[in-house]
């Protein structure tokens, strides 16, 4: 990494001092995601500069590397034929990622300077559901038919495999593009020259529908260890596939969108430092101005029993024990939980066995904490045992609730078809502490006589 801080250093400085020659040297010795993460660090026409000086065979995938904001300033500012050279060589996953997030009038650009088989599929592409299967594959595949020979096979993937995402998996189809069979050229190597793919392909295939969530796709990389995965239509037709690249790019930006969801905001799809003060501040606003009014129950309870704690004003220093320790038990159990529904591990069928494992688990918790809290409590205050009492079986309680809640929650939010992580901490920890608050001052009342 230092070394690369360091290289980075230096072209900068070449960059600086115009020394493009050189420059394009050593730009093009690095990978194409080194290349974008330096471009980033230019500023200015000098990223356009630098960026005309890169090889054609590289430019388009430094292109797709680059952020939105960059692709933009670059695609403003050349001509339209540098524009056609780059979506040309652009895989259509890619153009369309990048289409995305570009006004209506510089995509009008792009597009007009895109030939017509490509602007009829990125076309295709826009039309497909935002975070399904079919907004994220790519059309450029390995297609082949199973009455081929193998050196038929092999002599295609040489034709056509320069200009394809993946050869590494190879896709048979019939002449209505039905999906067949899928063969590996680790299989094609491995196999006679005469035989025929029908005989080496491999029938029993996994393949998604281009309406599927992109978060289930994903999940099928994870699961069967997949390089690609092949899309197809209502009728089987094969349309495009998903690489492992595009599933690792979906787990990651869902990985993020349920961070910020379970720390109480709302999803934003920009990297931090080029997000504006403003709308950080309306991502968070909305969820705390919620969990700000959902906490007035707290305090609502709170007038309720006043003349509890007037007549025993010790027992309001335990609230902060009570509530923090039922909101750490509630988080815990409902990140576990959320954590395992977005692996797969966990189904809203499985509600029942979830809420009995965390019960067992709540009251083996809960009474240790108790134990713990009594002795220490029987120390400090020899003589308030009905006091002691009253707070350890809060606990107690507030314990078991908590957890309760924390694996309910998520489950019931995936049933009612909303994200899971939306009941994260902050949501629960507001239900638990008015619970709590209810079930500690109605003991005190019934043991203290207050």
């Amino acid at each position: 990494m230092e070394n690369y801080e360091l290289n980075f250093t230096r072209l900068i400085q070449m960059a600086e001092q115009r020394d493009y020659i050189s420059l394009k040297k050593e730009l093009e010795t690095l990978q194409e995601v080194d290349v974008a993460q330096f471009l980033e660090l230019l500023s200015g026409e000098k990223i356009v500069v630098v960026f005309r000086t890169l090889p054609k065979e590289m430019a388009a995938e430094v292109f797709a590397n680059l952020q939105p904001e960059t692709q933009e300033y670059i695609v403003t500012s050349i001509t339209d034929q540098e524009i056609a050279v780059i979506i040309e060589d652009l895989f259509v996953d890619d153009a369309v990622d990048f289409l995305e997030e570009l006004p209506a009038n510089v995509v009008k650009r792009v597009l007009k300077n895109a030939g017509a088989d490509t602007r009829a599929q990125i076309n295709q592409f826009l039309n497909y559901p935002e975070n399904s299967a079919g907004s994220i594959m790519t059309a450029e595949f390995t297609d082949l038919r199973k009455t081929m020979t193998v050196a038929q096979a092999i002599d295609h993937i040489r034709r056509t495999g320069e200009d394809r995402e993946t050869i590494y998996t190879c896709y048979v189809i019939d002449d209505r593009r039905v999906l067949d069979g899928v063969v590996s050229v680790k299989s094609l190597l491995l196999a006679d020259d005469e035989q025929l793919i029908l005989d080496v392909m491999d029938t029993d295939i996994i393949s998604v529908n281009t309406e599927d969530d992109r978060e289930d796709v994903a999940q099928l990389f994870s699961k069967y260890g997949l390089l690609s995965l092949p899309v197809v239509d209502k009728e089987n037709r094969l349309v495009g596939i998903v690489t492992v690249d595009d599933a690792v790019e979906v787990i990651e930006q869902e990985a993020t969108e349920d961070f910020e969801k379970m720390a109480a905001m709302l999803p934003s799809e920009r990297p931090y430092l080029k997000t504006s003060v403003f709308d950080l501040a309306k991502n968070r606003i909305v969820w705390l101005l919620v969990l700000m009014i959902s906490a007035m129950i707290t305090g609502g309870v709170l007038e309720r029993y006043e003349t509890a704690f007037a007549a025993m004003p010790l027992l309001v220093t335990f609230i902060p024990m009570l509530t923090d320790t039922g909101g750490n038990a509630g988080s815990q159990s409902s990140t576990l939980i959320i954590r395992g529904m977005a692996v797969s591990e966990i189904h809203p069928k499985d509600l029942p066995q979830v809420v009995w494992k965390e019960l067992r688990v709540s009251v083996l918790v809960g009474l240790v904490l108790s134990v713990v809290n009594f002795i220490q409590l029987a120390i400090r205050y020899p003589g308030n045992e009905l006091m002691a009492l009253t707070v350890v079986l809060s606990l107690f309680a507030t314990v078991v609730i908590a957890k309760t809640v924390g694996c309910v929650l998520p489950i019931l939010a995936k049933m009612c078809h909303a994200d899971p992580a939306i009941m994260a901490a902050p949501l629960i920890t507001t239900v638990v502490d008015a619970f709590a608050l209810i079930i500690y001052f109605s003991l005190a009342q019934r043991l203290l006589g207050l």
